[in-house]
């Protein structure tokens, strides 16, 4: 079939979280990709809780609004690549005997049974064959991912009283790794930790996949909240001072900050060794060699990861290096510049948006 018959139409990502959406628009440049667009929207408390919908028609809403706020390029198509909550997410590798794409695809029906905790008929059910770093001729790595009816239809539905249409929806964790992994592929795994406003994501990535994702509660906010309880200052006050001084411990208020996340930042180090643990008493199955199955490096991103010295502080603990990701690596020509309208420190917040608009640019120009 030609071309020109099977274009996909354009779309932008929508990134939607608990307390917040963000919009991200790409266009093509040469080989590589630039900003249209990008915008961010509040979305009050109580609307959504703990990635569940609570008030679709109040979402619809500040969608709509969104959409006419965004800045750069006004946005003219209706279609949508949509996040998907990561906590209400089941993500596993499993391994299929090698057999027809048809056959496949019925197996994994059943096999996905023994991995999901609720009945087969209430979750929407996605798999995509993983390809190996080291070849297994007798079998494939499938990863199967499964979100409960209950908790995407209102997603569809809002997206729908906002009048967009989407193309796809996509778990948060998959968008990040997207984003953030060079070409995404590593031939070593890397845990990336995406440190957001209400909670701490964990996702492991190796070969061309996803391996294992986990959330946990720890979040940026938190650390804001932490600061004005401990100094006895509001909210407002207290994100001033961690974005001044991060982990910073030089001077009387520098101490304090650093002393006030320090039972904080020690839970984070404990659940970062822990899942690590897990990860690797958990790998045996992967087509990796033997030894290469251990963490290399971390990746920070989310607004949480402008923590002045969280890099170095983490790094310290775990013995692993830790770096901040760059959510440019597989859009700009140069991304270690960014782009003027949203420098790096903005962008790490617009890291799944990123994710999700460069999944709908890439379809859409069959790269």
């Amino acid at each position: 079939m030609l071309k020109f018959l099977t274009l996909k139409p354009e779309s932008f990502g929508l990134d939607i979280s608990d307390i917040s959406l963000k919009i991200i628009k790409l266009k093509k440049r040469g080989k590589f990709f630039d900003l249209a667009s990008f915008g961010e929207e509040k979305i009050k408390p109580g609307i959504i809780k703990k990635g569940e919908i609570k008030k679709e028609e109040a979402l619809a809403k500040i969608i709509k609004t969104a959409l006419t706020r965004v800045n750069g390029e006004k946005l003219k198509t209706k279609y949508v690549v949509a996040s998907l909550p990561e906590e209400k997410a089941f993500l596993e590798v499993i391994q299929m005997p090698r057999m027809s794409e048809e056959d496949l695809k019925s197996a994994v029906i059943y096999e996905a049974e023994n991995y999901i905790p609720l009945p087969i008929d209430q979750v929407y059910l996605d798999s995509q064959i993983v390809s190996p770093d080291y070849n297994h001729s007798d079998q494939f790595d499938v990863l199967i991912a499964a979100l409960p009816k209950k908790i995407v239809n209102p997603y569809l539905s809002a997206l729908k009283k906002a009048g967009l249409q989407p193309l796809t929806f996509e778990i948060e964790s998959q968008a990040i790794s997207r984003a953030l992994i060079k070409d995404e592929g590593a031939t070593s795994p890397f845990l990336l930790i995406d440190l957001g406003a209400t909670r701490t994501s964990f996702i492991i990535f190796s070969g061309y996949s996803l391996r294992f994702t986990s959330s946990i509660p720890v979040s940026s906010q938190g650390f804001t909240e932490i600061i004005s309880k401990a100094l006895k200052i509001n909210l407002a006050e207290a994100e001033k001072l961690k974005i001044e001084y991060g982990l910073q411990p030089g001077g009387k208020r520098g101490k304090e900050i650093f002393e006030a996340l320090i039972p904080a930042l020690t839970d984070l180090i404990e659940q970062i060794k822990k899942h690590l643990i897990y990860y690797q008493s958990h790998a045996s199955h992967e087509h990796l060699p033997s030894n290469g199955k251990g963490v290399k490096k971390i990746l920070l991103s989310g607004g949480g990861a402008n923590l002045k010295r969280l890099p170095e502080f983490l790094s310290s603990a775990l013995k692993i290096p830790v770096e901040v990701g760059n959510p440019w690596i597989n859009i700009l020509a140069d991304p270690s510049k960014g782009v003027s309208e949203l420098p790096l420190e903005r962008a790490f917040g617009y890291t799944a948006a990123l994710g999700l608009a460069l999944r709908g640019i890439k379809e859409n120009n069959y790269l």
